[in-house]
């Protein structure tokens, strides 16, 4: 059985710790994130704490890392387009859950912003645990 305070030392290879928390999000610490020009992934080592009672990374965790990473994307596409996005506010969520991750596993959620303007935005997401895709989401905001 893991310890469920253990936690990795470093981030992935081209990953940072991710600089926002949340009181949601700082059980899940550390949180690591990746920056492109118009998308932030997140990533995050899962734990036993993260876990469901069958053992496997329970679903709401994936939920709110998705709706994190992908509306943190849509800010970021956004100001990359010049728009002065200072929230991204869920309206709608939807993830499809494909395979199972446990913990040890890294999850990583990849968005792709597909279109952002003044006041919404479309955002699509993978979330993986190394090449077996665990989860797809996408989701709409409400930029303000």
């Amino acid at each position: 059985m893991t310890d469920p305070s253990a936690s990795p030392a470093t981030p992935p290879e081209g990953w940072a710790k991710h600089d926002r928390t949340s009181p949601l999000t700082a059980p899940w610490e550390p949180i690591w994130a990746c920056r492109t020009e118009r998308a932030l992934a997140l990533a995050v080592e899962v734990r036993e704490p993260h876990c469901n009672s069958r053992g496997l990374a329970h679903g709401g965790l994936i939920c709110a890392l998705a709706d994190n990473a992908m509306g943190l994307s849509a800010g970021v596409a956004a100001r990359a387009d010049g728009l002065d996005a200072k929230a991204a506010v869920t309206v709608s969520l939807s993830v499809d859950f494909v395979d199972a991750a446990r913990p040890g596993d890294l999850l990583e959620v990849r968005p792709a912003v597909l279109r952002v303007g003044r006041s919404l935005a479309f955002v699509e997401c993978h979330v993986v645990a190394g090449e077996r895709v665990i989860a797809r989401g996408s989701a709409t905001f409400k930029m303000g």
